[in-house]
């Protein structure tokens, strides 16, 4: 299992998987054919279905034209290569047309890119074998009387706080920025943001309806900073990219808690990430939307759950529900786009994310489907789901036309 800086990644949205994957493919193959005078970009399957609404095009062009070279994309949308449906095929040649190299790119998620010659690679592994699993994680906390931060803190290296603290000032601006910004976001849907106005309502609600409307706004306001193709962290992905941070601002407020605190709780929620990735998947194009809002949920749920105080098998319940209660979810977002249902969900589920953490607090932790089971219920269910629910925007309410 991979370091937690793999998966909290800081860049621009609107899309891990179809932006900053591609992104970093370009910039890679730039960099070993830097002598080529013009490149071709072929994608193929869910990168080029909803490639255009997701700024994949944008994101390749503005690689190659940074440096002064021209770029040609061509879209294989009913193609799909056979170890992941996000696939990049970059190509370089000199000025007489003749190819100098070519190279297979697949964005599995996150923002993380594996080449054709990477993909039967070992990844280079921080923790060991047997904490790859929760079950095996919670032993071993029992056993040594630590907390689930505690295993990131041991395996981790030793600037792994400071990188922490990185990631909070991004989701801390990003959220700043969200509540400040108004006005439609780019793309066809002419959707109106929504988090500022949100905001400034909550604030004049109490009670039990109006104080947990903060969270909703902050993750609001993240998931539309995405959407304009804001700086944000890919928790786990861009798309799911509001659930976390709002509901870590949420609790900061309202418990007047330290930063330490925060640092800790995103220790966890990256580990809970972590272990979905490695385990299953964070990619909607391979599971659906319950690989990227499910998984962000889970992360916020066993954070809260934490700050709240749970024991380490409540926390681990309450991050199992983000999952059980996304089950199924499709990805099939209108236009392509990163805005409907991705910004709403993102709001909703940090809402989930505070009521699966009072419910598991209610319990003693002990549940019948535990966190490893539904991981490998989640990819069942993603590999039963047709191809045009898992982001390639050819039904559900992508095939919807917006009013």
């Amino acid at each position: 299992m991979e370091s937690i800086r793999e998966l909290f990644r800081i860049g621009y949205g609107p899309s891990s998987s179809h932006t900053m994957g591609p992104r970093f493919a370009s910039t890679q193959f730039y960099d070993l054919y830097k002598e080529a005078s013009y490149f071709h970009a072929h994608l193929f399957g869910s990168l080029a279905a909803t490639g255009k609404g997701h700024l994949t095009d944008s994101a390749i062009r503005e690689v190659f034209s940074k440096r002064e070279k021209k770029v040609d994309i061509f879209w294989f949308p009913t193609e799909t290569k056979e170890f992941h449906p996000n696939a990049l095929t970059l190509l370089a040649f000199n000025e007489r047309g003749e190819e100098l190299g070519k190279q297979t790119y697949y964005s599995i998620g996150g923002g993380k890119i594996i080449s054709d010659d990477q993909k039967e690679i070992p990844l280079v592994s921080t923790y060991p074998q047997y904490l790859t699993k929760m079950d095996h994680i919670l032993a071993y906390c029992h056993k040594e009387g630590m907390q689930l931060w505690e295993i990131v803190l041991k395996y981790e290296d030793k600037e792994i706080l400071s990188y922490i603290k990185e990631i909070w000032e991004v989701m801390l601006s990003a959220i700043h920025r969200g509540l400040d910004e108004e006005g439609v976001l780019p793309g066809g849907l002419k959707l109106q943001r929504k988090a500022s106005q949100f905001f400034a309502q909550a604030k004049d609600m109490g009670g039990v309806i109006g104080t947990p409307a903060r969270a909703l706004s902050y993750a609001l306001a993240v998931a539309e900073e995405n959407a304009g193709g804001g700086k944000i962290v890919t928790a786990p992905t861009c798309g799911a990219c509001g659930v976390l941070p709002g509901v870590l601002l949420y609790m900061r407020n309202q418990y007047q808690l330290s930063d330490q605190k925060i640092y800790r709780a995103l220790l966890t929620a990256g580990l809970i990430g972590n272990l979905v990735k490695y385990n299953g998947s964070i990619s909607g194009a391979e599971v659906g939307c319950q690989g990227e809002i499910g998984v962000a949920c889970a992360m916020a749920s066993g954070a809260v759950a934490q700050l709240l105080g749970a024991s380490i098998h409540q926390i681990e319940y309450a991050a199992e529900m983000g999952i059980e209660h996304h089950l199924g979810l499709t990805c099939d977002p209108m236009l392509g786009l990163v805005q409907i249902p991705c910004i709403e969900r993102n709001a909703l589920a940090a809402m989930r994310a505070l009521d699966h953490a009072s419910y598991a607090l209610l319990s003693d932790g002990r549940h019948k489907v535990s966190f490893d089971t539904v991981i490998d219920v989640m990819m069942e269910t993603g590999q039963a789901l047709p191809p045009l629910y898992r982001e390639t925007s050819l039904g559900g309410l992508a095939r919807h036309p917006h009013k």
